[in-house]
């Protein structure tokens, strides 16, 4: 099932029209939250990163869009999905109404919400080969925009055609400093003798959830520095370990950068403590 402002539709209705201007334009934004039976991780982060984009964006936020409303109208579609009792992966866009060209008629908003189911309630380690290679055919503006998640996602749809054209399992973006700011499905981190260090926001990165909770957790550990620096292409291949993030999926090591091969010290032991994290402070 489908969650259309507030409806339960059938996942195959026609809901949307030609003039949806999330499809027109890119004029919409998106959260991919975790709910681990009936439990959504991360849920304030997600409403107030949500707010946040809709305010920048300008669009009217409704009266009633509290953090208790997005929680209840993400576990409606849960339960009418019948996933209640299992992980799942819900995402809810928000889209300005239909109505104008560029400029718009309306700065009211609609939203749909939508949910699959996942393997594992915890966030898991994957110990496969994962090979990357940077996407150098477009490049990100770095400013506030490429901060949020908007669905603005042509470079990495691009990207991601690339990479199974060439047998990659993802690529590493750059922005036009030619600086590396994030993977195509989430934020990057590399770790060497100096500690572990990510892109800075100012160069365009996704304000992820899951990058604010790693950087906390390396920022509360006594064996981990943790520095937010542009980082060059040149260092990847100086690193002793890549990996990237996102909600879903959790941790992703990098085995392979071109001729490098990379070990996962770091990653493993972080899953753990993400797992602590997730669980922290979720109602039993």
């Amino acid at each position: 099932m489908v969650n259309l402002n507030g409806t339960l539709v059938s996942a195959e209705s026609k809901f949307f029209n030609h003039q949806n201007r999330g499809f027109r334009y890119g004029d919409a934004l998106f959260e991919t939250v975790r709910i681990v039976n009936g439990v959504p991780y991360f849920l304030e982060d997600h409403y107030f990163r949500l707010m946040s984009s809709m305010r920048i964006l300008r669009m009217e936020i409704p009266m009633n869009f509290t953090m208790e409303f997005f929680q209840q109208e993400l576990l409606k579609t849960v339960r009418a999905s019948d996933l209640s009792r299992t992980v799942v992966r819900a995402r809810f866009s928000v889209y300005r109404e239909d109505g104008g060209y560029y400029e718009p008629h309306t700065n009211d908003i609609g939203y749909v919400i939508e949910c699959a189911p996942l393997q594992s309630p915890f966030y898991l380690h994957n110990e496969s080969a994962y090979e990357v290679e940077l996407f150098k055919d477009f490049y990100v503006n770095a400013d506030m925009l490429t901060n949020l998640k908007t669905n603005n996602k042509i470079i990495h749809t691009v990207a991601s055609v690339f990479a199974k054209e060439n047998g990659y399992d993802n690529c590493l973006l750059l922005n036009h400093e030619k600086k590396v700011i994030e993977a195509i499905n989430g934020n990057v981190f590399l770790v060497n003798e100096q500690g572990v260090k990510t892109p800075p926001l100012k160069d365009g990165c996704l304000d992820g959830i899951l990058r604010k909770k790693i950087i906390q957790i390396l920022q509360k550990h006594p064996d981990y520095t943790i520095t937010e620096e542009s980082i060059s292409p040149f260092e990847l291949q100086k690193a002793d370990e890549i990996f990237i993030t996102n909600v879903i999926m959790g941790i992703q090591s990098v085995t392979r950068y071109r001729k490098k091969d990379f070990q996962s010290t770091t990653a493993q032991d972080l899953i753990g403590k993400l797992n602590a994290q997730a669980r922290l402070g979720q109602p039993n």
